[in-house]
């Protein structure tokens, strides 16, 4: 790390000079903590406090819950038309705001870095408690109504900045060195388990529509469908406003004493780290190995009812295809951060491992729905099969994906490290989103997406010379 990277108007570290030197802190001089970036008084074994698990508690639900309400309508899509009056551009809509709500991504990213982490996760709570506060507002009038929900699916669409950027500068404000690999996949993970229990929350207890096309649907069976939409609606307005309660009753910004020597260095500003990252190349390579896959993973899985509507797979079917695929990924994810806190610096061979399995099984799953062509089985579970292994691959590669960024570019802030990369995959997902409100009746081409992404991320890690300058400090300089 190179001596000009701390200056006098970079932030101060964890360890203010009000706490006094903490037992095991290991005293340097003024030229070895300029030439490594880290202050000149830094604790050498850190001190970690049991209610971090809280901490990672409390702000996974609240990904949880933001993942569940964006995710709400793809799933009941049919039903949403016939009890809303949605059309195919409404529903790709709903699913565009989170996306959307990633614009003013760096906004978040610099209230994270000035004014810490828990002033940024009560904001975030409390537009999620306004957004689906609006969808609740009982109107008769379907036009407002459908405006009222439009509104709130964008208020928690600026809510996903913060749970899906933050998790690395949690990890790493409460979390040892051997912990952080396991809490990073654990609080960006439950994001992607809400959106994966909308799948199973929403089919199961909305109907399927019987077939009639909106307007020669019964009053009876519309009124019926819209009522049961709202009890959802109501739940998950509920949830969020308990998460709310509790966050505000208690998420301390960051603990009495840092636990790593990562967490009490000094970090670049935030001019600085955005020339630090435009300008790194590596980062720049393996953001976009991230950004492409999971970016057109997301907008697929978002109106994955949708896309196998053509092959004969019913709202029920699709739920459980995309529940399974995500929560196969979340548990897999978990494990393999916590295989990466144990065996430190495989993070790049974890990933080519992830990234060919994703390519093969995305390619798999293409195929099959070629099956005109290809004469490859369209079955039940040869569709089951290639989306759970498309997901076990993809969303089990993001908390490995955190950690390399934060490794790559450090002493660069997690949260801008993060931000910058997540708000790149919402664009690439919010860009083939707004071609499918125009090319809805086809969408062959948004399945071969999937494998050429895959691919070319595969590439892209290949190409990757991986560093660890984050690790290396705790490990070294601690000693």
């Amino acid at each position: 790390m190179g001596a000009g990277w701390s200056t006098e108007e970079e932030r101060q570290p964890l360890l203010g000079p009000g706490l006094g030197p903490a037992p095991g802190t290991v005293w340097r001089s003024r030229e070895a903590a300029a030439a490594s970036g880290v202050p000149a008084a830094v604790p050498g074994p850190g001190r970690v406090y049991g209610r971090r698990w809280l901490v990672l508690l409390l702000f996974s639900l609240l990904g949880f819950a933001q993942g569940l309400v964006w995710n709400t309508w793809g799933p009941i899509q049919n039903s949403a038309r016939q009890a809303y009056g949605f059309s195919s551009w409404d529903i790709a809509l709903l699913v565009l705001w989170g996306p959307i709500g990633f614009l003013p991504c760096f906004a978040f990213m610099w209230l994270l870095d000035k004014r810490g982490l828990r002033v940024t996760v009560l904001l975030t709570s409390f537009l999620m408690v306004l957004g689906t506060g609006l969808r609740c507002i009982p109107v008769s009038d379907l036009m407002l109504k459908r405006r009222l929900i439009h509104g709130g699916q964008l208020l928690n669409g600026l809510a996903g900045p913060t749970v899906m950027n933050a998790a690395p500068f949690l990890s790493t404000t409460w979390f040892s060195a051997d912990e952080r690999a396991t809490a990073t996949a654990i609080a960006s993970m439950l994001s992607y388990l809400g959106g994966a229990c909308a799948f199973l929350v929403g089919p199961l207890v909305v109907p399927a529509p019987n077939g009639t096309s909106p307007l020669l649907a019964s009053e009876t069976s519309r009124t019926h469908i819209k009522d049961l939409i709202e009890t959802v609606l109501y739940a998950e307005f509920g949830v969020v406003c308990l998460l709310f309660s509790a966050t505000l009753a208690y998420f301390p910004p960051r603990p009495p004493l840092p636990p790593s020597v990562a967490a009490a260095s000094q970090r670049l500003s935030y001019r600085r780290s955005f020339c630090r990252l435009l300008s790194n190349m590596r980062f720049l390579m393996i953001a976009l190995a991230y950004a492409i896959p999971l970016g057109v993973f997301a907008g697929w899985s978002g109106v994955l009812d949708l896309i196998l509507t053509p092959v004969h797979v019913s709202q029920v079917d699709a739920g459980w295809i995309g529940f399974w695929s995500i929560v196969g990924g979340c548990v897999v994810g978990i494990a393999m951060a916590r295989f990466a806190d144990f065996i430190r610096g495989m993070l790049k061979l974890i990933l080519l491992l992830l990234f060919s399995g994703a390519t093969l099984s995305s390619t798999w799953f293409t195929l099959t729905c070629l099956n005109s062509i290809t004469h490859l089985p369209l079955t039940t579970v040869t569709l089951y099969a290639s989306c759970i292994l498309l997901g076990v691959f993809l969303n089990s590669s993001i908390p490995i994906f955190f950690e390399l960024f934060v490794e790559t570019v450090y002493p660069v802030p997690e949260g801008i490290t993060c931000g910058v990369v997540t708000f790149l995959s919402n664009m690439f997902m919010g860009v083939l989103l707004f071609f499918l409100t125009f090319y809805h009746t086809e969408l062959s081409w948004f399945n071969w997406c999937l494998p050429g992404s895959c691919l070319l991320s595969l590439l892209l890690i290949l190409c990757f010379r991986e560093s660890y300058d984050r690790l290396y400090l705790d490990v070294v300089v601690s000693v």
